[in-house]
């Protein structure tokens, strides 16, 4: 029988190579993210022979979602497994995460035993590396302009450094707290989330910018490469009153971290409106289609 905990630093290598073997582009594909936001829906983590196994326990209508395994093996012995777990829980088996390439797997062991929903608001939007960096073509006339304006600023751009981290973790935590919210719960995974990024920021191997004005923090993102060609933005975060810094900190981190991937993938907008628009205007290669699979 699987036993779920939560999820450890020292499970680092082991899942990692679980990773490493699916290559799956999605954002819920990371360690550092895995680690980072365990809080959210109470996630706990199990392992099934050469299989990485992830699940949010707490959810909208009490059926535990398992993000799809990743790592290596049989298919029908791994969901035959993860069928008897939730049998016993009298609950119905349901994986998230599931994108097109995945859909085959279910179609060819299980046709007409399982229903599939597409929320858009959790596909990741991924965009060509290149685009970002070099900003071309008429499509990205606007975004030049931001990035103009953005460059009257008298501005400083590093590298985060041990020594920049508690500044920020306060500018984030001072922009979140900014921000309205009726979810306790969210607005507690989130500070969590930031917290856990910056105390594991080296053993995490992740990587981050911080713009600096009058020597205080405007802007601070950070993100991960992954094991194929994809570089993962999970944080960026600026102060508004000053004009073109998004598209500063955008375009200086993409040059910074992501000149050796073919893709970035900033994740997904929640089904957040002016995120949405935002995450849209920089013109995303493609979107990442991430489906619910829940067995009948």
């Amino acid at each position: 029988m699987l036993e779920f905990r939560d999820i450890d630093i020292s499970d680092k290598d082991r899942i990692n190579s679980a990773l490493k073997k699916s290559l799956f582009m999605g954002c819920e594909y990371c360690f550092a993210n895995n680690m980072a936001w365990k809080r959210l829906s109470d996630t706990k983590i199990s392992f099934y022979k050469d299989f990485y196994i992830s699940c949010a326990f707490k959810t909208g209508d009490g059926i535990p979602s398992f993000t799809f395994p990743s790592g290596y093996g049989s298919y029908k012995d791994l969901i035959s497994e993860l069928k008897r777990f939730t049998d016993n829980m009298g609950v119905p088996l349901r994986f998230t995460g599931v994108t097109d390439a995945l859909l085959p797997v279910f179609n060819e062991l299980y046709e007409g035993r399982f229903i599939c929903e597409n929320n858009r608001d959790d596909s990741d939007y991924i965009y060509n590396s290149e685009d970002l960096i070099t900003l071309p073509g008429k499509k990205y006339h606007q975004k030049r302009n931001h990035l103009a304006r953005f460059h009257e600023l008298d501005y400083t751009y590093s590298p985060i450094t041990e020594n920049d981290i508690d500044d920020c973790i306060t500018f984030l935590v001072h922009t979140y707290n900014a921000k309205t919210s009726d979810n306790k719960q969210s607005f507690i995974a989130e500070q969590y989330a930031i917290n856990t990024f910056f105390t594991y920021f080296r053993e995490l191997d992740l990587c981050g910018g911080i713009i600096r004005i009058d020597g205080e923090p405007a802007a601070v993102t950070l993100g991960e490469g992954g094991f194929g060609d994809v570089f993962y933005v999970h944080i960026e975060k600026a102060d508004t009153q000053f004009s073109g810094i998004y598209a500063g900190i955008n375009n200086l981190f993409a040059k910074q971290s992501a000149e050796k991937y073919k893709y970035i993938n900033r994740e997904e907008d929640l089904g957040i409106e002016g995120l949405r628009k935002s995450k849209l205007s920089y013109k995303p290669a493609f979107l990442l289609n991430k489906y619910t699979v829940t067995f009948k």
